[in-house]
């Protein structure tokens, strides 16, 4: 009987330690899971970050492209909501990133200009990732996108992009490197649900929590159909450690009932105790049984050892099993089968991997997990590019080493692919102007540089065939002109498309003028004798070459700038020619006098160096109204502090478009400052602001002007636009538009230097102007030339028959004020009534700048 109870005692606990060691591993297959899904989505953002890594800047269209590239091939995932890019931009009160990239752009443009600083779970994993350059994962939170209501809870993956160069390899030098950061957000409850298994076997329910602060915070749970769980259940957790952050897998088992097994034992050992003594035969029958009860056991732990090799099989990475000592590949799974060579199928370690990742391997610790890149041999024939972890384990008492890898071949791919979009012109297929810029700058680093040029190449007329045919002629005619340029350089040489229809040319090794000149000439021919056909027309083309030797510049700024100009003079020759530059070349000096000029005109806007003076008009006939009239002047305050007339930098703003700028920064600032002008303040009764030619063409400035009219409450009268009279004849019907638009609003018109142009009056009556400037050349000559009086005086006549307030401008002197005011001339204007003087809510930054000069 004490046989048979220790028996039954002993069915009772194997049914218990059965259920609970498949319990416990149901659920740290389940721990897997979710960490191979976690693992899967650091694959995912460590791809993306490839992009960032192949290029110095990428644009949001590249962005988008790339996540749509990305999908493409597989690499995005059900629970992943948005890829966000947070550039770094630094603050009076420290850094901020500011979200400025993001994808899919449906749905998530709620965090377009998103400060991460406003979150501080997610500021403390872009901090983490920053400080550590490693994947960071954030504190769980809840998912939101525009329009829509809330997700549940999501997390974010952070890696740091960092400024190029070489890698930081400090927290200081990360933290002062770091330019942006990536963010890729996932939704936890479909990263989760898709790791737990459909049907277990031994588990009632699955909470996955967050324990990282201590206190545990729920993430996900779910109750299988069909188990209940018991009174007495059995619970198990296993500990996940990801990112920065622990996350815990904490299973309960079914109910399981014991069963009558053992009573069945207790039952039979009773009669065999019984009957033992005359029944030989029980004997007999308590062995069968016996044996087959071990049968049972038997068939249960294969069955156990059959689910574990399964699981295994349908892993989608490579897992192989090598024995430690001589490298024999003693396991494969299916997938392991299905993608090496034959020949690796029984082979060694050794010749799989290949000797340099042996020798990492024999160096490393065995008690650390080994991860390298590597190509293995594919079934197929050829090789792809795996990511391998390797690490050793002990089965039946033998050392093994276990290898898991990953097919990373079209990651790679996409980021090889990348980096030909980012230094490639996507329509010619030459170096792009980035790529191009960084091979002179290269170049110019060498050691005698100066054998080589630089050829700077512009085509002309190049709009008329995309006027004429459309940009899609102009798009071919661009690739073929690129292959016939190709077929005059040498191989050493390096062409490439700067923008538009500009292309540039280093020739390496040219070490003469004569040279240079050659190979210009050579591509300037070959393009003149191009034909190009489209659409049963045919057309020709030249080409405007500028040359410059490495030997005259210093640096890539020095070099374009010389080539520029030096194209400028060839199409300023009269096209299709080549002009090479040359340190004596007043013309050019004359040129790059102007483009420097260009680049201080750009820097005063950016540090607010323009400068605005007025000058007073005074009334010259009786009964006009009271208050002051001004005009406002331009000024420049220089590097030095001195004042620069508009006569010396007014022309380069011209000549590079810079006008529009300008007419807006002074118009934004005068009528911000309109009561703040004059010493009157308020009564101030009108205000004077010169419109140059270029802001005929500026289709938001008459919109920029109705809003800051009506933001700051000005009565439009009190604003007088003035426009030259030669702006007004060569663009006659967009001054006529502008001009009614002006008066539309309430705002005066006048034209400015009316007589300058030596035009008609007939178009005066077809203008709806409200005053006439008379040019000063005119006024300045009234006392010595009668033909300037007559001028002065018939010009009066008819604007006052045109209902126009007449000024004369230049008056330097009593004598002529006595001429004009017999005249009936309405205003003078000039030195002889008042000096302009600076604006008054300028001069305490003027008395700033004196006083750092002084001291």
């Amino acid at each position: 009987m004490a046989l048979t109870l220790w028996l039954a005692d002993a069915e009772k606990r194997r049914s218990r330690n059965e259920a609970r060691r498949v319990f416990v591993q149901e659920t740290r297959g389940v721990a897997e899971a979710v960490r191979l899904q976690l693992d899967q989505c650091g694959h995912l953002i460590r791809a993306f970050q490839s992009i960032f890594i192949a290029s110095q800047t990428v644009t949001e269209i590249e962005y988008v492209r790339a996540y749509e590239n990305m999908q493409s091939n597989g690499a995005a995932r059900v629970s992943l909501q948005a890829l966000a890019y947070a550039e770094r931009r630094r603050q009076a009160d420290g850094d901020h990133y500011v979200t400025t990239m993001f994808a899919p752009q449906s749905g998530n443009l709620a965090i377009r200009g998103l400060d991460v600083n406003s979150q501080p779970s997610n500021l403390q994993a872009l901090e983490r990732s920053r400080d550590t350059d490693e994947l960071s994962m954030s504190a769980p939170f809840a998912l939101r996108q525009s329009g829509r209501q809330s997700l549940g809870d999501g997390f974010i993956l952070r890696l740091p992009v960092f400024a190029p160069g070489t890698r930081p390899g400090t927290v200081q030098a990360r933290r002062a490197a770091i330019v942006g950061s990536l963010g890729a957000s996932f939704r936890i409850s479909d990263l989760i649900a898709s790791a737990l298994p459909d049907a277990p076997e031994q588990l009632a329910d699955v909470v996955v929590e967050d324990v990282s602060n201590g206190a545990p915070r729920p993430l996900y749970s779910q109750a299988f159909a069909g188990h209940a769980v018991g009174a007495s259940r059995s619970e198990y957790s296993v500990p996940l450690q990801f990112g920065g952050r622990t996350w815990k897998v904490v299973a309960r088992g079914v109910e399981n009932p014991e069963g009558g097994s053992w009573l069945l034992v207790l039952w039979i050992g009773a009669a065999i105790s019984a009957l033992l003594a005359a029944l030989t035969w029980s004997l007999v029958s308590t062995r069968e049984r016996a044996i087959t009860l071990g049968t049972s056991m038997a068939r249960r732990f294969q069955a156990s050892e059959e689910r574990f090799r399964k699981l295994n099989e349908l892993l989608p990475c490579l897992v192989l099993l090598a024995r430690e000592d001589d490298g024999t590949i003693v396991y494969r799974n299916a997938t392991a089968r299905d993608r090496l060579a034959s020949s690796m199928q029984a082979g060694r370690l050794a010749d799989l991997l290949g000797q340099e990742v042996m020798v990492r391997l024999a160096a490393a610790d065995t008690d650390v997990l080994l991860t390298v890149d590597a190509q293995l041999p594919g079934a197929d024939g050829g090789s792809f590019w795996a990511s391998l972890s390797l690490s050793t384990i002990e089965l039946d008492g033998a050392p093994m080493w276990l290898l898991v890898a990953s097919d990373i071949s079209e990651q790679r791919q996409l980021t090889e692919r990348l980096s030909y979009q980012a230094s490639h012109d996507s329509l010619t297929r030459l170096y792009n102007r980035r790529e191009f810029e960084a091979r002179a700058q290269s170049l110019l680093k060498l050691p005698g540089h100066g054998d080589g040029a630089l050829l700077f190449i512009d085509l002309d007329q190049f709009k008329i065939i995309n006027d004429t045919s459309g940009h899609s002629a102009g798009d071919e005619l661009l690739v073929q002109l690129a292959a016939v340029m190709r077929e005059k350089l040498r191989p050493g040489d390096v062409l490439g498309r700067l923008g538009g229809d500009e292309f540039g040319v280093l020739l390496r090794g040219a070490a003469t003028v004569d040279a240079a000149l050659m190979a210009a000439e050579r591509l300037r021919s070959s393009i003149e004798g191009f034909i190009f056909s489209w659409e049963q027309r045919t057309y020709t083309i030249s080409a405007s070459i500028g040359v410059v030797m490495l030997a005259h510049a210093t640096t890539l700024r020095e070099l374009f700038a010389h080539a520029d100009a030096a194209c400028y003079m060839a199409k300023d020759g009269g096209r299709n020619r080549v002009h090479v530059y040359a340190e004596d070349d007043t013309a050019i000096s004359s040129r790059l006098g102007e483009m420097e000029w260009a680049n201080r005109i750009r820097d005063a806007l950016r540090d607010g160096r323009l400068l605005m003076d007025y000058q007073e008009l005074h009334p010259l006939q009786p009964g006009h109204a009271g208050g002051a009239h001004v005009e406002l002047l331009l000024r420049l305050r220089g590097e030095d502090g001195g004042v620069v007339p508009p006569g010396a930098f007014l022309p380069a703003a011209e000549r590079y478009g810079l006008m529009p700028l300008i007419d807006r920064w002074v118009v934004e600032t005068a009528l911000g400052n309109l009561d703040r002008i004059h010493p009157h303040g308020s009564r101030l009764a009108t205000c004077a602001i010169n419109l140059s030619g270029a802001s005929l063409e500026d289709e938001g400035l008459i919109a920029r002007i109705e809003h800051l009219i009506a933001l700051y409450g000005i009565e439009a009268r009190r604003l007088v636009f003035e426009i030259t009279e030669t702006v007004a004849v060569r663009n006659f019907i967009a001054s006529s538009a502008l001009i009614a638009r002006l008066r539309a609003l309430g705002c005066r018109v006048a034209l400015d230097d009316f007589g300058a142009g030596m035009s008609s009056f007939g178009y005066l009556k077809n203008l709806e102007l409200d005053m006439l400037k008379i040019d000063g050349s005119f006024v300045q000559n009234l006392a010595s030339d009668r033909m300037s009086q007559s001028i002065v005086k018939a010009v009066t006549e008819i604007g006052h028959q045109q209902g126009m307030v007449v000024v004369a401008e230049w008056v330097s002197s009593q004598e002529m004020l006595d001429i004009l005011a017999p005249m009936n001339v309405d205003y003078a204007q000039g030195f002889a009534l008042h000096k302009p003087e600076r604006a008054v809510f300028q001069r305490d930054a003027d008395q700033r700048y004196s006083d750092q000069r002084d001291g």
